[in-house]
């Protein structure tokens, strides 16, 4: 994710709490969504889709957080 972001998102994580909270929102959003795509535990479609929608407005967050301290 945002390879052009690779350094500073390296640095960010150990020196910027807002960033590693959104970026394991992200992580954990994207875990629980294999999983359940996976059947584990049984979800809905519409279920993962809404976890999808949370995922991809955390993943513009951390890409305007990223553009904004690259600056």
């Amino acid at each position: 994710m945002f390879p052009e972001y690779r350094e500073l998102m390296t640095q960010l994580k150990t020196s910027d709490r807002h960033f590693v909270h959104l970026f394991d929102q992200h992580n954990e959003l994207d875990q629980k969504i294999k999983n359940m795509e996976a059947g584990q535990p049984p979800s809905t479609h519409e279920q993962i889709e809404v976890l999808k929608k949370e995922k991809l407005l955390l993943k513009d967050q951390l890409h305007a957080y990223l553009k904004k301290v690259s600056r």
